[in-house]
């Protein structure tokens, strides 16, 4: 059985986690949804800009971020958004499988992340909110911080604009998108600010919601997510 096959089987028959069969192969998978045989195969990051995440020789800061610094000052990504960490994703997004989220704010922990004051999930538009039931960027977030004792504001950024999805647009289109999608009232002044999200793409949205946490006082904004698209 191919592997997409056997991980969509998997996710049909799989209703609540009891620890017991891997989501991926269906082998005896441990104290985690996966077995650590499928851990070690999820797509890694070669080496990356330690500010946007993308492929950079020696892991130096890239020419895209060197001509043009985004508003945000690092990322962290655990993997690259391909086959089969795409499936799980999505799995979590739009098939509630909420039992991820804390897999990945666990694998998200156990990378060596810097402290920082607050964390932020990247916010829904209230009416997706609405029709998803939940904000799975919050759910991992959730979970990373009560892992790394760092405080959480769930509810303080708001996203006032309800954009197109980015994936849907070509990619000069994506900035002048989510173009004042967010606000925030807090006073985020002299704090280092980490916002959580699922998937960073080509990181319009991230950028534009630092801008924003920036604008509030934050003097540093960190993005940790799960999932990087790399451009073939």
């Amino acid at each position: 059985m191919m592997l997409s096959t056997l991980f969509n089987t998997c996710l049909r028959n799989v209703h609540a986690w009891a620890g017991e069969d891997c989501l991926l192969c269906g082998g005896e998978g441990g104290p985690e949804l996966l077995c650590p045989a499928c851990i070690a195969e999820l797509p890694p990051l070669p080496e990356r800009c330690p500010r946007c995440a993308l492929p950079s020789p020696a892991a130096a800061v890239c020419g895209s971020c060197l001509n043009r610094p985004p508003h945000f000052d690092a990322t962290l990504a655990l993997w690259r958004y391909e086959f089969p960490c795409d499936r799980l994703v999505q799995a979590l997004k739009y098939r509630a499988r909420l039992a991820l989220a804390g897999f990945f704010a666990r694998s998200l922990a156990s990378r060596p992340i810097p402290e920082v004051d607050l964390i932020v999930p990247m916010p829904l538009y209230p009416k997706r909110l609405a029709e998803r039931g939940f904000n799975q960027a919050l759910e991992i977030a959730r979970g990373l911080a009560q892992r790394q004792r760092s405080p959480i504001e769930p509810h303080g950024v708001l996203r006032v604009k309800d954009t197109l999805p980015q994936t849907e647009l070509p990619y000069e289109e994506r900035a002048k998108n989510v173009r004042g999608a967010f606000a925030c009232d807090l006073d985020f002044s002299g704090k280092s600010v980490a916002v959580v999200d699922d998937v960073m793409t080509t990181g319009a949205t991230l950028n534009e919601l630092a801008r924003v946490l920036k604008r509030a006082g934050a003097t540093r904004v960190e993005n940790f997510v799960v999932a990087r698209t790399v451009p073939r």
